[in-house]
């Protein structure tokens, strides 16, 4: 490779061509003010070959100008050994690699080309000042290794930072991770925490301070929050007492029951509404009749079906969530690019091999918003199950503290079911993400 001089590059110009780079754009500013500080750019004459295979592998470049010719030697059989490298292109990553101390390819300029490198010993030091931010860097260094070198069989030795990266799945629960970490480190949780303080800042000034009359028989925040608290509750509720719990694990139970049970049967429904014309046709006129009928409705259905009240409870609860978990994955299948079911059978597969590792893998992120869209509708038919037949439970508390005259406690079900539900929701998100890594990656890293 020719001498070239290091040549001084401004921060903000270096940030600026980080980010744009697939590797670095998620990556906070701060990190990237580290990163760009032990970068240098370099400038070659068309026709200077950078480095040859089996040279040692130093530095990482990305090309900020012209034009380069990647070639990787046989031994490391890319589907595409050649790759002709462009404005924003990131080169050089074998010294990302572990048990590999020496270059993969051989690399020319076509073209005059302006390029940035970077030390990959250096930057390793970097990234892991932030564990889980130098995870997601590596696993977007797995995707382009992958993606634009076709090399996977490569991504198993790059370099972990915080947790070990599987070969097969290089972004494990790290993205996950990091997703919670730049949460936390935005504004969002602090804005929910206002929104909550004005909600209820807003409950104490109506009702105790200026006593308006539309809120004159609602009870204050003290009121409840005294009565939630209290070991020797007025009206006989709060966290000090076993029946609150019960009351709690009641309702949570019931909910388990009818959402697993609207999965089961909702998924599979949605995914043949969506596969097939036919069956559509026969099915969905009943489905989209029988759809919008309130759950209230269906109570004296229940009743006589059902002689058992919990069987009514679950039952109840349990068609507004298949609904809308059957309707979503049917939205999911229909969804799906036409031209991905006809590449498969180009491609030789069967309906079956079609249907597992197409259709169901294209209409997951559906399936998985009707499922967090399932819960919520649970626990909402859940209130008015159990507010008709139910026994225990938060409906069961509600309705009862109203018809007792318990205004307290109709609050503190309420506060609890939405608490409840609230976590609920955000475990059903959680095990999408957790099912859905190449989702996740699109959503959190921004991939091309």
């Amino acid at each position: 490779m020719p001498q070239q001089d290091k040549q001084p590059i401004s921060p903000d110009m270096m940030i600026g061509i980080l980010k744009a780079t697939m590797p670095f754009q998620v990556v906070s500013e701060p990190l990237l003010r580290r990163i760009a500080a032990i970068g240098w750019k370099t400038t070659f004459r068309a026709g200077d070959t950078l480095y040859e295979a089996g040279g040692p592998a130093d530095d990482l470049f990305i090309v900020v100008a012209g034009k380069i010719d990647h070639e990787l030697q046989p031994g490391v059989h890319a589907r595409r050994p050649m790759k002709t490298l462009v404005e924003g292109d990131v080169f050089g990553w074998a010294a990302l690699l572990e048990k590999v101390p020496n270059r993969l390819a051989k690399a020319v300029c076509t073209e005059d080309a302006l390029v940035i490198r970077i030390n990959g010993e250096e930057l390793l030091k970097v990234l892991e000042s932030d564990p889980n931010a130098g995870d997601v860097v590596m696993s977007r260094f797995a995707t382009m290794i992958t993606r634009d070198y076709t090399v996977p069989d490569l991504i198993a030795q790059l370099r972990g930072i915080h947790r070990k990266l599987h070969a097969r799945d290089p972004q494990g629960m790290n993205v996950t991770l990091y997703r919670v970490s730049r949460w936390l480190k935005s504004p969002k949780p602090y804005l929910m925490l206002i929104g909550l303080s004005i909600f209820f800042g807003g409950w104490y000034l109506f009702v105790e301070v200026l006593r308006l009359p539309r809120f004159r028989e609602m009870p204050g925040i003290t009121t409840v929050v005294a009565e939630w608290m209290s070991p020797n509750p007025t009206y006989g509720l709060s966290i000090y007492t076993g029946e609150y719990y019960q009351h709690i694990l009641v309702s949570i139970w019931r909910v388990t029951q009818a959402f697993f049970l609207a999965t089961a049967l909702g998924v599979p429904l949605g995914l043949f509404l969506g596969w097939s014309r036919k069956f559509k046709d026969l099915v969905f006129p009943v489905f989209e009749t029988l759809r919008p009928i309130p759950i209230l409705a269906w109570v004296p259905i229940a009743i006589v079906m059902f002689v058992a009240t919990e069987s009514a409870v679950i039952f109840l609860t349990f068609l507004a969530s298949f609904f809308a978990t059957a309707l979503n994955t049917m939205l999911g299948v229909e969804s799906i690019d036409e031209s991905y079911v006809r590449a498969a059978y180009c491609l030789g597969s069967n309906e079956r091999q079609v249907f597992l590792h197409v259709i169901v893998p294209g209409s997951l992120p559906f399936i998985f918003t009707g499922l967090q869209i399932s819960v919520g509708v649970a626990w909402f038919s859940l209130v008015a199950a159990e507010m008709v037949s139910g026994q225990y439970g938060l409906g069961y508390v509600i309705n009862t503290s109203y018809t007792t005259v318990k205004y307290p406690t109709i609050i503190i079900g309420m506060i609890t079911l939405g608490a409840v539900g609230y976590v609920t929701s955000a475990m059903v998100r959680v095990a999408g993400d957790y099912m859905m890594q190449w989702r996740l990656r699109e959503l959190a890293m921004g991939a091309n």
